[in-house]
């Protein structure tokens, strides 16, 4: 070749080939696909924070990474299986609650114990000192990078009837998430604690293998489970706290400049679901009331709190003892 190198001959063909196909610049050559599982629909928070991360690898880092997002739980499963998936390295990333992390990491459980926070500015707090980097930390050995906390809201009493007191769950089959503090806390308030996947709750609802479950408010109404459980009850007694995470193995494929990038993107994406989710939350109410969902506060929530004490008792051996968790609910 006299008037251009066959390398320039090269990265001339590859653009074209781009520019066909509607490819950015270096795509085809550099870019990797980065696949995210969603258990909700592209409107939803879960799912358009990884639109909004995305966008910002996508600016930071044009044509270096291909996103797949796939939403509606169409990989699989629940969270967990999401979980394992990532871990295996053939998930990229996703958001979870940190729920699902127990089985790992035991001490990420302190965050469900149940009545522990005030609000969601408490819950921030927390999550943003030091009990928050420990998690991190921890989270890293088991083949998770968890780059951003993010708040899901409280999670809420869904039954087919209204049950506004303790006693009310006296007997009654209850979803449980698959979390040691969870199950405990239904068998605290004399329920029956069935560990199901989300994926798998509506029809048990449905057919009566559960009689409740609980849930956030964006998720009651993502999920349409006003059809099956009609009564929301505010009873606010797990603030869901979750993460932006990778797998460590996908994580420890990319170089220093693309973990920066990820790693700001993520930031401003957990920023980004936390305002999402409380809109999403006025949206949800509305629909769920439209559909012929009720949403209902309880009767006393001391009795409510005073039930789920001997939650606390019970694991607070395992997670730093008694004094600790007193001292994270009074910061």
């Amino acid at each position: 070749m006299s008037s251009i190198t066959r390398r320039q001959a090269t990265a001339f063909i590859g653009t074209g080939v781009a520019a066909a196909f509607g490819l950015p610049r270096g795509a085809q050559a550099a870019g990797r696909t980065v696949t995210i599982a969603s258990l909700l629909g592209n409107d939803k928070p879960e799912t358009l924070v990884w639109h909004r991360i995305r966008d910002i690898v996508e600016n930071k880092l044009p044509g270096r990474f291909q996103f797949r997002i796939v939403p509606n739980g169409a990989l699989g499963g629940g969270e967990k299986e999401v979980a394992e998936g990532i871990r295996l390295g053939s998930i990229q990333g996703s958001v979870s609650t940190t729920s699902v992390f127990a089985g790992w990491v035991p001490q990420a459980q302190i965050l469900d114990l149940p009545f522990l926070f005030r609000d969601r500015e408490h819950l921030q707090r927390v999550l943003d000192g030091q009990v928050g980097q420990d998690l991190k930390s921890a989270i890293a050995e088991q083949g998770f990078v968890a780059l951003g906390y993010i708040n899901y809201g409280a999670r809420h009493l869904l039954a087919k009837e209204a049950i506004l007191t303790p006693e009310g769950l006296a007997g009654k089959r209850v979803r449980a998430v698959p979390n040691p503090v969870h199950t405990e806390l239904w068998k605290a308030l004399k329920a029956q604690p069935i560990a199901l996947p989300i994926a798998e709750t509506y029809n048990a609802l449905k057919t009566g293998v559960a009689d409740a479950m609980d849930l956030t408010k964006s998720a009651y109404a993502g999920l349409k489970l006003y059809e099956v459980v009609p009564f929301l009850i505010e009873t606010a007694h797990i603030w869901a706290s979750g993460t932006v995470y990778l797998s460590a193995k996908f994580w420890n494929s990319l170089n220093d400049e693309e973990k920066q990038a990820f790693s700001e993107a993520a930031a401003e994406g957990a920023t980004y679901f936390n305002e999402l989710i409380i809109k999403d939350e006025d949206v949800s109410v509305a629909q769920s009331k439209s559909a012929g969902g009720q949403i209902l506060a309880v009767t006393d929530r001391t009795a409510w709190e005073n039930a789920a004490q001997q939650v606390w008792t019970l694991f607070a051996p395992k997670l730093g003892g008694i004094e600790f968790v007193n001292a994270v609910h009074a910061s």
